[in-house]
């Protein structure tokens, strides 16, 4: 059985740092894609950040690029999310997600059918 379980968030000032940490167990990392999400309070939910070993990178959208920081630990089988100088905008619910991929593109952002239970980070001003 695949699962996801996300941890790590908290209360931060602005200009301050977290790391997500996103376990997994039920399969191997090297075969799929692992994309955080979050979701902000009366928005829809956004992809962040996405890696595979597959595609041999990651991914980050425009918003994040430079601050945050994906990456991956096979021997744990967890992926992480170093997040760093927060803006209040990045308060929102954080989702680790997963979808098979061996491919050498990153899935689309609908793909992704194994989900977190979410991680609330709160970014203060």
């Amino acid at each position: 059985e695949v699962q996801l379980v996300e941890s790590g968030g908290g209360l931060v000032q602005a200009g301050g740092s977290l790391r997500l940490s996103c376990a997994a167990s039920g399969f191997a990392l090297d075969d799929y894609a692992i994309a955080w999400f979050r979701q902000a309070p009366g928005k829809e939910r956004e992809g962040v950040s996405c890696i595979s070993k597959s595609v041999g990178s990651a991914y980050y959208v425009d918003s994040v690029k430079g601050r945050f920081t994906i990456s991956s630990d096979n021997a744990k089988n967890t992926v992480y999310l170093q997040m760093n100088s927060l803006k209040p905008e990045d308060t929102a619910v954080y989702y680790c997600a997963a979808v098979e991929n061996i491919g050498m593109g990153f899935p689309g952002w609908f793909e992704y059918h194994y989900w977190g239970q979410g991680t609330q980070v709160h970014v203060s001003s």
